[in-house]
């Protein structure tokens, strides 16, 4: 059973101003100590969808609408199984969300080439301007977390990110951050694999 003091978990979260450095000394001993972290990183996310959900709402869209506006724009002309590959949802899901950007004019599904029976996604000019307007909002949000640890910190961010991902879905993830297509056929199918 863990110690549970009268010290808060933010002494043990780097909170109190220490350098990325010192932070990485400060390792959590205890459950109580990484409960801490998992607050964090709920708050965190609330704090990083906040705007974009009261932006999305003016559409009547949510988060998995957001996904796929996302994914859509960093790799155009993906395919409809990719996408489903990437975030890890039903058709169903999907199909719903990408029906109403469709409809609404944010997406544009075309034929494949090779083979016609293929959905290609394209972000259209309504869709990108709605992405772009979102991507900017998060983007300040990492870029001021970012500048307030100081240097060496978007190394240490990211492999803490990486971290946090099942091991065998970092390469797909390493190759989707760099804009390419990943090949997800050896990515685990759900995050507890």
């Amino acid at each position: 059973m863990a110690d549970i003091t009268s010290e808060g978990p933010s002494e043990h979260l780097g909170a109190t101003g220490h350098s990325p450095a010192e932070a990485a000394d400060d390792r959590p001993s205890s459950l109580f100590d990484l409960i801490g972290y998992i607050e964090l990183f709920y708050f965190a996310y609330r704090d990083f969808t906040c705007d974009p959900d009261a932006i999305l709402a003016q559409y009547g869209f949510g988060r998995a609408h957001h996904r796929v506006l996302h994914f859509v724009h960093r790799i155009p002309g993906l395919k409809v199984a990719e996408l489903l590959d990437i975030l890890k949802i039903t058709k169903q899901s999907l199909a719903r969300v990408l029906k109403q950007l469709v409809d609404e004019g944010f997406i544009i599904q075309k034929a494949g080439n090779e083979d016609r029976r293929e959905r290609r996604l394209y972000l259209s000019a309504k869709g990108a301007r709605l992405n772009d307007k979102l991507t900017q909002i998060q983007a300040k949000r990492i870029e001021g977390a970012l500048a307030n640890l100081g240097p060496g910190a978007d190394a240490l961010a990211r492999n803490f990110l990486f971290g946090m991902i099942t091991e065998k879905n970092r390469p797909q993830v390493e190759t989707l951050i760099k804009g390419q297509r990943a090949d997800t056929s050896e990515a685990a199918p759900d995050c507890n694999t």
